[in-house]
């Protein structure tokens, strides 16, 4: 999908405020509406959006009344009640009651059929009900506002953090070992060779170095999501409400973002960028299916990075472990060692996983040099992405 007409988005008052001025090029008219509040047009917007989250890519009002007057119950799984009330008029629950009066199906079937004609006149959809370019960056730029407003009074994007120190990045310097130092930084033969300075014949607390970091400039961070068939819905939609935050976050910082969509394949794989429209139009459009492919998900990421020395990070969210593959998690547990390898740190985003998968992913994290975050609360996923994001900050 292209982009018109390139705007700064100068109405963004708060936001510019937060993290300064943040370019993006997104169609003129369609954004204007939705920041003057036009409760059609953002209704539309996040009708779209609701949609796309479960799998539905076009509306057509004769198949949807349908299932609504012979299977309720199923329509109310694939529909749910945001857009059973847009196309109905009604909301679910008094669907549901009168469902079987033919009065009241008439009057459904003509709601449904204005709606369909409305969003068919505004370039929404098209003539065979499915959504277009414009009807799918219209959903992005609500998304993009409402999670904007969302975050930004709850203080979420924090102040501006460009400490030169970092736990993530290239080793320097030692210093004295302090309480928090990862054990992983631990300086073996500068310790050995302060201890023998002191001439004591063992390891002392004392004696201990660690290594220290520094931020490689710029940072490269991949937000990797996982889309197979369980994160359907409600998971996808703050899956996308994450990502849409970390990008105009980490933009804003002048550092670059990428976007990985996998489940059992790759579906989409943007490299690190500044280009805010693409990751925008991009975000939007990630669904849920299949199983869980880790390994391919993380060859495919390491070769979006640069070669270069600086600070490169993938963020994976997920709620479950990998099942694709002879062996998914020998094969993940590899992949992740080839991109530490690179330079690559590996952080994950667990959403409700159990034990198990929690165990997993702790071995991962480990293994990748990165933090493992649980998601206990889906309304917290944006805060926790965030944090993992500053904590290269840091």
């Amino acid at each position: 999908m292209a982009f018109d007409l390139e705007v700064e988005v100068k109405q963004l008052t708060k936001a510019e405020e937060a993290e300064g001025k943040l370019k993006t090029s997104l169609d003129e008219a369609l954004m204007h509406s939705v920041l003057e509040g036009d409760k059609k047009t953002i209704d539309e917007g996040a009708v779209i959006e609701e949609a796309l989250n479960r799998n539905i890519h076009s509306f057509t009002p004769d198949l949807s009344f349908e299932q609504l007057v012979n299977n309720f119950q199923m329509a109310k799984k694939i529909l749910g009640p945001k857009i059973i009330r847009y196309l109905t008029g009604f909301d679910e629950s008094y669907v549901e009651k009168n469902v079987r009066i033919p009065e009241f199906q008439k009057e459904m079937k003509k709601n449904m059929d204005a709606a369909v004609e409305q969003m068919r006149r505004k370039k929404i959809i098209d003539d065979f009900g499915q959504f277009t370019d414009q009807g799918i960056q219209l959903a992005a730029l609500v998304m993009y506002t409402r999670e904007l407003e969302r975050v930004l009074p709850r203080g979420m994007f924090g102040e501006k953090l460009l400490k030169e120190s970092s736990q993530y990045g290239d080793r320097h310097e030692t210093r004295p070992t302090k309480k928090g130092d990862s054990y992983r930084d631990l300086a073996v033969r500068e310790s050995v060779r302060m201890a023998v300075r002191r001439s004591h014949k063992s390891l002392h607390k004392e004696d201990l170095r660690t290594h220290t970091r520094h931020k490689l400039g710029t940072i490269y961070i991949v937000y990797a999501v996982d889309a197979s068939a369980s994160m359907k819905g409600k998971k996808i939609a703050v899956a996308k409400r994450a990502g849409m935050a970390l990008a105009f976050k980490a933009l804003s910082q002048q550092d670059k973002v990428g976007l990985i969509v996998f489940s059992k394949d790759v579906h989409t794989a943007v490299a690190p960028t500044s280009d805010f429209s693409v990751l925008l139009q991009r975000i939007i459009r990630v669904r849920a299916s299949k199983q869980t492919d880790f390994a391919v998900m993380l060859e495919r990421a390491a070769r979006l990075f640069p070669l270069e020395g600086v600070t490169k990070h993938l963020i994976v969210l997920t709620d479950a472990l990998p099942t694709a593959g002879d062996a998914p998690e020998t094969e993940t547990l590899r992949a992740i060692s080839l991109a530490k390898d690179a330079g690559i740190t590996v952080s994950i985003v667990g959403i409700g996983l159990d034990k198990k998968a929690m165990s997993f992913a702790k071995r991962c994290t480990e293994l990748g040099d990165g933090r493992l975050s649980l998601v206990r609360n889906l309304e917290q996923v944006d805060r926790i992405v965030l944090e993992d994001y500053e904590s290269l900050l840091s």
